[in-house]
């Protein structure tokens, strides 16, 4: 499956657990971050955000970011 785009996210977040589940049921395969886990990544968060460390925020390889995307949002994204 490939990787769409990366997913940041907290293990406690109900909103990244809603999405995770939904992403799987729909086959579509992504890179996940625990920003916990990796303080770098936390600023990657914090500068799309503007300061605020909101999970989850997918990042795509263009560059471009959504904080806390629907599965139609994310679709279609990476159908464009």
């Amino acid at each position: 499956m490939p990787e769409h785009f990366t997913m940041y996210s907290t293990p406690w977040c109900g909103y990244c657990h809603r999405l995770k589940g939904q992403l799987h049921r729909e086959g579509i395969g992504y890179r996940e971050i625990d920003i916990e886990q990796d303080p770098e990544s936390a600023r990657v968060v914090e500068q799309v955000n503007r300061g605020n460390q909101t999970v989850p925020t997918v990042v795509f390889p263009d560059g471009t970011a959504m904080t806390n995307p629907s599965l139609a949002e994310l679709k279609a994204k990476i159908s464009a």
